[in-house]
């Protein structure tokens, strides 16, 4: 039973994304192979094969962290602050796929340093969420003591502590994304909660526009943000796993 509404809970999720993406998909691939023709019909020296290759080096020069402004690149994803950032997103298996190693010594420097660095994540979010629970559980035992509550403590603490977690991680950190990134305050929030889920789609990453001059400490702070957001979040899930069982 628990499979089969495991699956229909996932098909109904693929039939609405179909139902709601596949149209702009089309939209999408119409509108640039109308702009590839305008192109090589407006510029007739082109050729289309070396137009393509031209393309396709874009992209695999994008996936490297290169981009064109004007007639330089731009450098920078792999300087210390972008390494950490992306060893942060390896090691809590977020995985943007927005970057990755291109040499064979990164690839495997990259396996091993994921293979103890997961684990060492994963036990210092258990201890950061234990930490979290027993101040819960401290302040929700001063206020039976003071005022002989005891139901009503623990249900005030746990829904302070699920609105002060919703507003650190995820309702401020869009106003700050907004501020840095230049997004919308949508799409902070869906990258906030893409983020801390461990989703990690990464059409949505920071300090990757060319465009945008970044402070020192924004990557770092970034980081800090993951790491107690993403314990915040676990136990939030571990309590609707536990209503689920």
């Amino acid at each position: 039973v628990l499979l089969v509404a495991y699956v229909g809970y996932v098909g109904l999720g693929a039939g609405v994304l179909q139902a709601l993406e596949r149209p702009a998909e089309v939209q999408a691939a119409q509108r640039l192979l109308q702009q590839h023709w305008e192109l090589l019909a407006n510029h007739t020296c082109l050729r289309g094969a070396a137009l393509q290759r031209l393309i396709q080096g874009i992209i695999e020069a994008y996936k490297s962290g290169v981009t064109l402004q004007g007639n330089s690149t731009s450098l920078g994803r792999w300087d210390f602050s972008g390494s950490f950032f992306f060893s942060i997103s390896a090691i809590t298996t977020i995985g943007y796929g927005n970057l990755s190693p291109s040499t064979v010594a990164g690839r495997i420097f990259c396996i091993l340093f994921a293979l103890f660095g997961i684990p060492l994540n994963l036990v210092l979010l258990n201890e950061i969420g234990q930490v979290m629970l027993l101040g819960v559980q401290r302040c929700a035992h001063r206020l039976e003591e003071m005022f002989r509550w005891k139901i009503k403590a623990a249900l005030l603490m746990k829904t302070c502590a699920l609105v002060s977690g919703l507003l650190l991680f995820l309702l401020l950190p869009p106003l700050l994304f907004s501020d840095k990134e230049g997004w919308t305050y949508e799409e902070g929030f869906y990258y906030s909660f893409i983020t801390l889920s461990t989703i990690g789609f990464g059409d949505y990453v920071i300090g990757m526009n060319p465009d945008r001059t970044y402070p020192g400490w924004y990557k770092n702070v970034i980081s800090l943000w993951i790491l107690f957001g993403m314990a915040w979040l676990a136990l939030v899930i571990k309590f609707c796993i536990n209503l689920l069982e």
